[in-house]
C-alpha cells in the first residue's frame, strides 16, 4: 500500500492523508483508480480507455485491450529459483515447485493440450484435489484462451455433471481416489458415472493420486511428455477465464463466467493492497477446488508469493494441525474460517507463534468478536486480523481490511479500495449505523462476464439487479458504522424479523455457539401471514456428552434475551444430528425453512451438493412434535 501511494504521488500528483480519503477517490474516479492499478502493477498489455460504458449490468472495461492472466502468474526468468508452490497432502509426500519448474510444467501441459486439439474457447475441466497439477493445467488452459472449471473429488457424480456438464467440456482431468485423513476414498464408481454423464468429453487424463489409477485414460506424464513453448494467447479483457458455480442447493447451479482481465486486476489489488503480499511471502489458506477461495488464493503468484497447499482433512490428525503446518512453513498470511477459529477457542488450543506471521485472513461467514479476543491473546498484538467478504459471484473481497486500517473487535475494517459498497434500506437509500442490504453502486472489473447459457442475460439480471435497477444487490445483511467499518450479519433472505426488530442470524449464532454444550446451530423464523409474530425456531447440534435439558434451554433463552432482545428468545429449541451446510460451509437456513413449510426434501436440496442433508427429516419431526 505504501508503494502504491508513492506511485500515485510521483506519477499522478495525488496524495491522501488516510485510508478513507484514498477510498473516496477510488470510487469517485473509477477510471483513474483502475488505470492506476494496471500501471502500478505493470500489466502486460496496452489500453486507451478504462471504461467504455459504466452501465450495470454490462459495464465495458478496457475496451480493445488484450492480455492473458496466465502470463502474469508465472513470473519471468528472474523468478526461476523462487519457490512458487509448497504442497502438503494426506495422499502423498510434500512437494515443492519453483517458478522455473512451474513454467516448464505449464509449457509442457500447454503443448499436451494442443495435441488434444484444445484451443481458444474450448472447455477443460477437472475433477481434482488441491494439488500442484491442478494449478498447472488451469494455467496451461488459460494460456491457450481455453476456459477452465473444476469440482473437488468429494463431489458426487450428479453434482459434478450438474456443474461441469453445462459447459460441454472436451477434456477432463481426474483422480480416482485420494486420502481424507486416515481414510482412503475410492471414487472410481463416481468417476465412471461422471464420464458417462458428459458425452462431450473426448479425452480423459488421469492423475496418479491415491491407490487407484484412472482407467482408460491418458496419464499425467503422457500429457507432459513433450517439451513446449511457454506462450500466451492474447485475449480480450472480458474473455472467459473460468467458470465458478453457485452452491446449487436446489436445481442446476448458476454457472458464473469470469474474465481474464477482471480477475487479474481484482487479484492484483486484493493481494497487493489489502493482504500485502510481497515476493517470497507464504500464504496458507485451506480450500478445495470447489470453492472460489481456490481461484482467489492461487493468485498470490501474481505477486511472486508462495502458495502452501493442503489437501485432505484440515482437522487431521487434530485441531492444531493447520497451525503446526503454518508455523513449520513460516507462513506470512494464514487464511482460515471463523468456524475454525471458534473451534480452537472452545477447545482451548494454544497455537504456536512464529515471527514471520503478519496477517490472518478469514472469510466464509461473519467472525464473532470472541474470535478476535482469542487471536490477539494467543498470537500477539501486532498482526492484522483481516476478515473479508465478497463471494463466488465477484471472486474477490469488496469489504475487509489491510495494513493501513485499524482492526475493530467484531467488525470488518470497511469497504475495499475501488469498490463502492453501501447498505440500503427498503426504500433504496444508503444508511449508516443501521442494518441494510449490501449493495454495490458502481461496476467492478470482476463482476461476472455472464452466466453460461444465458444469452439474453435474463438470469444474470434477476440474480443481482432485480430490486434496484443499476444497483448490484449482493444478498447480505450489513451495518456500516460512522467510522467506516462494517458488520455482515448473515444472508438478507435469512434475516430474522420479529415485532419490527431485524437481526441477522450471525449475531444469533455468536450467542448460542459460545456455549460449550453447543457444537453448531441453525435458526429460522417462520413468518405469520396474518401479521403475527410468527415462530422463531432454534435447532442445535450438541457437543459430545451434552444434553438439551431445561437448564441448557434456560441458559440459551437468558443469553439471547440479555445479548439481543426479548423478542429473540426462540419458541422452540430442538436438538438435531447436524446442521446442513453447502460444501463451502454456509448454513442452509432457507432450505430448512422451506422443509418446515412442507416442501419435500428432495425438491429443496440436492443431497450430494450439501453436507448434512440426511439430518433434515429430524428438523421436520422436531417441528411437528411442537
Amino acid at each position: 500500500m505504501g508503494a502504491y501511494l508513492r506511485h500515485l504521488a510521483s506519477e499522478r500528483g495525488l496524495e491522501f492523508d488516510d485510508y478513507a480519503a484514498l477510498w473516496r477517490w477510488s470510487v469517485a474516479e473509477p477510471e483513474a483508480f483502475w488505470g492506476s492499478i494496471w500501471d502500478f502493477h505493470g500489466v502486460r498489455g496496452t489500453y486507451e480507455r478504462v471504461l467504455g460504458s459504466s452501465t450495470m449490468p454490462g459495464a465495458e472495461w478496457f475496451p480493445g485491450s488484450q492480455l492473458n492472466y496466465a502470463e502474469h502468474m508465472l513470473g519471468t526468468d528472474e523468478d526461476t529459483d523462487r519457490t512458487a508452490i509448497v504442497a502438503h497432502s494426506q495422499t502423498r509426500d510434500r512437494r515443492e515447485l519453483t517458478f522455473g519448474e512451474l513454467r516448464d510444467q505449464v509449457a509442457r501441459a500447454r503443448a499436451g493440450l494442443q495435441r488434444l486439439g484444445v484451443g481458444t474457447g474450448d472447455r477443460v475441466v477437472g475433477y481434482l484435489p488441491h494439488v500442484p497439477e491442478t494449478i498447472v493445467v488451469f494455467l496451461a488452459a488459460a494460456s491457450l484462451g481455453a476456459i477452465w472449471a473444476a469440482c473437488a473429488p468429494e463431489f458426487g457424480a450428479r453434482s459434478v455433471v450438474d456443474r461441469l456438464g453445462q459447459l460441454e467440456p472436451t477434456v477432463l482431468l481426474a483422480v480416482a481416489s485420494y486420502r481424507y485423513g486416515a481414510k482412503e476414498i475410492d471414487q472410481r464408481d463416481e468417476l465412471a458415472r461422471i464420464r458417462e454423464g458428459m458425452p462431450s468429453v473426448r479425452h480423459t487424463i488421469g492423475l496418479d493420486y491415491g491407490s487407484h489409477p484412472v482407467p482408460d485414460a491418458m496419464t499425467w506424464d503422457e500429457l507432459l511428455a513433450g517439451p513446449g513453448e511457454l506462450a500466451f494467447e492474447p485475449v480480450a479483457f472480458d474473455h472467459p477465464l473460468y467458470v465458478l458455480f453457485s452452491s446449487g442447493t436446489t436445481g442446476l447451479p448458476k454457472a458464473i463466467v469470469h474474465g481474464h482481465g477482471g480477475i487479474l486486476l481484482e487479484h492484483l489489488r486484493l493481494f497487493g493492497l489489502h493482504f500485502d503480499i510481497h515476493p517470497g511471502d507464504r500464504t496458507l489458506w485451506f480450500t478445495t477446488t470447489a470453492w472460489a477461495m481456490w481461484n482467489i488464493t492461487i493468485s498470490v503468484l501474481l505477486h511472486r508469493g508462495t502458495i502452501v497447499l493442503l489437501d485432505g482433512n484440515p482437522l487431521h490428525p487434530d485441531l492444531e494441525a493447520q497451525w503446526r503446518l503454518a508455523a513449520d512453513e513460516r507462513v506470512t498470511l494464514f487464511g482460515t474460517s471463523p468456524g475454525y477459529l471458534m473451534s480452537c477457542r472452545r477447545a482451548e488450543v494454544v497455537p504456536p507463534r512464529w515471527p514471520e506471521l503478519r496477517q490472518i485472513g478469514t472469510t466464509g461467514a461473519p467472525l464473532p468478536a470472541e474470535a478476535f479476543d482469542w487471536v490477539y491473546e494467543h498470537l500477539g498484538p501486532d498482526l492484522v486480523l483481516n476478515p473479508f467478504s465478497g463471494g463466488t459471484d465477484v471472486c474477490t473481497g469488496f469489504v475487509g481490511g489491510g495494513s493501513w486500517q485499524p482492526v475493530y473487535r467484531g467488525e470488518m475494517a470497511g469497504a475495499s479500495v475501488g469498490h463502492d459498497v453501501a447498505a440500503f434500506d427498503d426504500q433504496g437509500h444508503a444508511v449508516v449505523e443501521q442494518l441494510g442490504e449490501l449493495v454495490v453502486r458502481a461496476p467492478m472489473p470482476s463482476m461476472p462476464v455472464s452466466f453460461w447459457n444465458d444469452p439474453d442475460g435474463e438470469r444474470y439480471r434477476e440474480a443481482y439487479f432485480d430490486t434496484w435497477p443499476g444497483i448490484w444487490r449482493h444478498g447480505d445483511w450489513v451495518r456500516f458504522t460512522d467510522r467506516g467499518s462494517c458488520v455482515i450479519t448473515g444472508r438478507s433472505d435469512a434475516t430474522l424479523n420479529r415485532g419490527g426488530v431485524r437481526l441477522g442470524t450471525a449475531e444469533f449464532y455468536d450467542v448460542v455457539e459460545d456455549m460449550a454444550e453447543i457444537e453448531d446451530s441453525l435458526v429460522v423464523h417462520l413468518e405469520d401471514d396474518a401479521g403475527g409474530p410468527g415462530e422463531l425456531l432454534l435447532f442445535v447440534a450438541l457437543a459430545d456428552g451434552a444434553e438439551l435439558d431445561d437448564d441448557l434451554r434456560g441458559r440459551i433463552a437468558t443469553g439471547l434475551r440479555r445479548n439481543l432482545s426479548p423478542r429473540h428468545v426462540p419458541d422452540l429449541v430442538a436438538a438435531v444430528p447436524a446442521v446442513p451446510r453447502t460444501l463451502t460451509g454456509k448454513k442452509l437456513e432457507r432450505p430448512v425453512k422451506q422443509v418446515l413449510r412442507g416442501r419435500p426434501v428432495d425438491e429443496v436440496i440436492s443431497a450430494d451438493a450439501v453436507r448434512g442433508a440426511d439430518a433434515l427429516p429430524a428438523y421436520r419431526e422436531a417441528y411437528r412434535a411442537r
